[in-house]
């Protein structure tokens, strides 16, 4: 895919795959990635490979393409107004955005945690966790739902906290705990990649502390790609690192990315250094 495309209109946007799939991570690539919102180009030939079973963090100032990115890795780009892009994004080889592929294909193995938790409030914790897999008609016998539900949940840290009382409304958790909620959720479709958009950003240091300590549990069998402006979860939980900066009215390009050791201890780019050392941003 290397025209580009115009945005179509999709109700659909939940990311899921059938509950009795076998999930295993998968590599991730983008290639030469532009993306405009009307005239207004916002990204410029973007190109990063996010192996699978790591976490890749998303670094930069705000403005500079990061969310954006992030969502056009699994075609949620398209669903704004007038959006376009050009590139290619592909998962274990296979371009996403190939005219042959179903939109639901690439949700299927994408999932996607936002920045604001958004638990379905009429919904119990129960049926928070199952709600993608209602919605898709998936058929999960009774007794795997049940496995699955506790399954989604102590992946994401959870469990305890909630075992007693799954009949009652998400809405009623914490923030910290609907966050994780949400990203049960997500797992509960047994993504090959999760997308996590500063999914920490409202939370307290009690519930990024959790939260932290599931990303880095899940990446064992999950592709993570995480979008945060705190550098100091960058350099805790990520793999990875790539540095995206928007300067003087430009597009959003990435400056840098290698090994999160380097881009933190030895950059390359004098703008690398200056923005994970506070210098600006």
């Amino acid at each position: 895919m290397t025209e580009v495309i115009e945005a179509v209109d999709v109700t659909d946007v939940l990311p899921v795959v059938p509950a009795a799939a076998t999930s295993t991570a998968a590599t991730l690539e983008a290639e030469k990635v532009s993306a405009w919102f009307g005239k207004r180009k916002v990204l410029d030939r973007v190109s990063i490979d996010m192996p699978a079973g790591q976490v890749t963090a998303l670094i930069g100032p705000s403005g500079c393409g990061k969310s954006t990115f992030l969502r056009i890795l699994n075609r949620m780009h398209e669903l704004v107004p007038g959006a376009a892009l050009a590139g290619e994004v592909r998962l274990d080889g296979q371009d996403i955005y190939d005219p042959a592929r179903r939109l639901t294909d690439a949700r299927k193995s994408i999932g996607m945690v936002f920045q604001k938790p958004n638990p379905f409030p009429a919904m119990s914790i129960r049926d928070n966790v199952l709600a993608g897999l209602h919605l898709t008609g998936s058929k999960v016998p009774k007794a795997e739902r049940e496995v699955l539900v506790e399954e989604s949940l102590v992946r994401a840290g959870l469990w305890a906290e909630v075992k007693d009382r799954l009949k009652q409304p998400g809405s009623a958790l914490s923030g910290g705990q609907q966050q994780r909620l949400c990203i049960a959720r997500s797992l509960a479709v047994r993504p090959r990649v999760l997308l996590m958009d500063e999914p920490c950003s409202a939370l307290d240091p009690t519930s990024t502390r959790v939260v932290e300590e599931t990303i880095t549990e899940i990446a064992k069998d999950v592709t993570i790609v995480i979008v945060t402006h705190n550098m100091q979860q960058a350099h805790r939980v990520s793999d990875q690192c790539a540095f995206f900066l928007a300067a003087h009215g430009t597009p959003g390009v990435i400056v840098e990315h290698g090994p999160t050791t380097a881009i933190f201890e030895s950059p390359q780019d004098q703008r690398t250094f200056d923005y994970v050392n506070g210098r600006f941003g």
